[in-house]
């Protein structure tokens, strides 16, 4: 599963070839979350609150370069690396 960002201690991958919807996973510690890109609803699993913003937060900010991974990913293509939250 590649990593595509790191910031604060919250690593985010993305599995290739994963099911639907377009997603991706955030770890923090212990805690795993699978974040939908389109709604940034959380699928599976849990974040602590505030590192929970600060997904949220760089997903926003970051949809599209987000759903172009996804594209890659579906293609058996190694996504590209995204910006950090600062």
């Amino acid at each position: 599963m590649p990593t595509i960002s790191v910031f604060y201690g919250i690593i985010i991958r993305m599995f290739f070839d994963d099911h639907a919807p377009p997603h991706f996973h955030a770890q923090y510690g212990e805690f795993k979350a699978t974040i939908n890109i389109r709604t940034l609803d959380v699928l599976d699993g849990k974040l602590p609150r505030r590192a929970l913003d600060l997904v949220l937060d760089w997903a926003e900010l970051r949809q599209a370069e987000l759903l172009e991974d996804w594209r890659l990913c579906q293609q058996q293509q190694p996504p590209r690396k995204i910006e950090p939250l600062q």
